[in-house]
């Protein structure tokens, strides 16, 4: 596990009522993901909970490739749908958050089987206008719409950025579609809307976001396969079908999502590239109309589209495998937990710095009971919060100059960038000489340190 899936194992095997509370305090945004997952722990028993954690999401993000396929069988042809959802299932990110207990995959695939719902319900308005059967087109599309407002809506539910998958949409609904499309949109938006304005009073939780240039650059070059993808395909038919069909669709929802994060730099930072997971839909879809148009070619373009397929596949291989080791997160928090479990005697005392790393001693339940941790007033489950609360910086202080040892928890930046005045605390009163360095343990993003006065290593 690393800590984000950490949070999840945590949070999710609370009980019920202190979940709620918890809720209330942080991670509303998550909160349908935790009671989902709780109901899972409960069910599992003692089945290793890494399985637990993970499981799910491997089977959305399958799901979420056979929905890309069958979206892309629909706009541009079955041999398109079928390279489309290879595309996807091979995409590195897809491949990560496929094997990740967050609710990232679960998001993606319900946007993807929405906008599936999408296209169902588009041609069902267009037929009832076409043909004579009225009543029965007529109640195809309702239900195609009440079909994509439902999936949609429990996917802003699991995380609300998926909203931003309506305005993607909009982009392609055709105006005979518009007022149903307006509908459904409009009652996804209000649905959410409690949730929106819980989830504002947390916004704290995302101060650590940054406009990280390599991130966002990162982000425009993947936008911009996408559209040289979809100018490529312009006025083409692809597998006896249009092409135009599927870019109006796919380019939006790859660029769209992004797009709306990454102009939201200047006020807030908000762009994390899983936040918008869902677009990855649209590249694929785009590949695969790509790759399908060049096996139409003759053999011998077939043959140079299949090596070229081959190739892409051959260099992600050393990523997809980099992804499936503890070196492919940022942290290795079952790795610091062990640590933590060996790390100093019998009652001595333990500090985390900053605060919010006491969630590495909870991916081994019993990790840290051999030590006091004496900058903690109330445990994260008593105080329903993600890491607990800690008492006053001067406490902090006085118990730390009171200990002959400290255990310290922390990551490879010790907390140097940590304004809070307890963490200010802890960073110099460990920096003073008067502690030496009986051993260290340092892992993937995590330090445990064990530190005494001259004489009691």
């Amino acid at each position: 596990m690393w800590r984000d899936e950490v949070v999840t194992y945590d949070v999710s095997r609370r009980d019920l009522t202190v979940l709620w509370r918890t809720l209330g305090d942080a991670d509303a945004v998550h909160g349908l993901y935790y009671l989902v997952m709780h109901g899972l722990f409960r069910w599992s028993g003692d089945i290793d909970p890494l399985l637990v954690l993970r499981v799910p999401s491997v089977l959305a993000m399958g799901a979420a490739a056979a929905g890309v396929a069958l979206i892309g069988e629909r706009l541009a042809g079955p041999r398109a749908g079928t390279l489309a959802g290879l595309v996807f299932a091979v995409l590195p990110s897809v491949q990560r958050f496929a094997q990740e207990g967050r609710s990232y995959a679960m998001v993606c695939a319900l946007v993807v089987w929405a906008t599936y719902a999408l296209t169902s319900a588009v041609g069902s308005t267009r037929a009832a206008g076409l043909t004579s059967a009225v009543a029965a087109q007529e109640g195809r599309a309702r239900r195609a719409w009440w079909l994509y407002g439902a999936l949609l809506l429990v996917a802003c539910l699991l995380h609300e950025f998926a909203v931003l998958a309506l305005a993607a949409h909009a982009v392609w609904v055709p105006r005979a579609a518009r007022r149903r499309w307006a509908v459904a949109s409009g009652a996804v938006v209000v649905a959410i809307a409690p949730l929106a304005v819980v989830s504002e009073r947390q916004k704290a939780q995302v101060d650590w976001l940054y406009a990280n240039p390599w991130t966002y650059a990162g982000a425009v070059a993947v936008c911009l396969l996408g559209a040289g993808c979809a100018a490529s395909l312009r006025g083409r038919g692809v597998g006896g079908a249009p092409a135009g069909a599927l870019v109006r669709l796919a380019l939006p929802l790859l660029v769209v999502p992004t797009t709306l994060l990454l102009l939201c730099a200047p006020v807030k930072p908000l762009f994390v590239d899983r936040y918008v997971l869902y677009g990855m839909a649209g590249l694929a879809l785009l590949l695969g109309a790509v790759l399908d148009r060049a096996s139409r070619g003759g053999r011998g373009r077939a043959s140079v589209a299949v090596v070229a397929a081959g190739a892409a596949v051959a260099a992600l291989l050393p990523m997809t495998l980099h992804m499936r080791t503890p070196a492919g997160r940022l942290d290795d928090a079952t790795s610091a937990a062990h640590a933590i479990q060996v790390a100093g005697r019998e009652g001595d005392a333990v500090v985390y710095l900053p605060l919010r790393r006491r969630v590495w001693s909870l991916a081994v339940p019993g990790a840290a009971d051999h030590l006091r941790d004496i900058a903690l007033a109330r445990s994260p489950v008593a105080s329903a919060t993600l890491y607990g609360t800690e008492v006053p910086a001067g406490v902090v202080a006085r118990r730390m100059r009171a200990e002959p040892r400290i255990v310290l928890v922390t990551d490879p930046s010790g907390g140097r960038d940590e304004e809070d005045a307890r963490e200010k605390v802890k960073r110099a009163l460990v920096a003073e000489r008067r502690f030496e360095t009986c051993r260290a343990w340092r892992g993937r993003g995590a330090r445990v340190i064990v530190y005494a006065l001259p004489g009691h290593c």
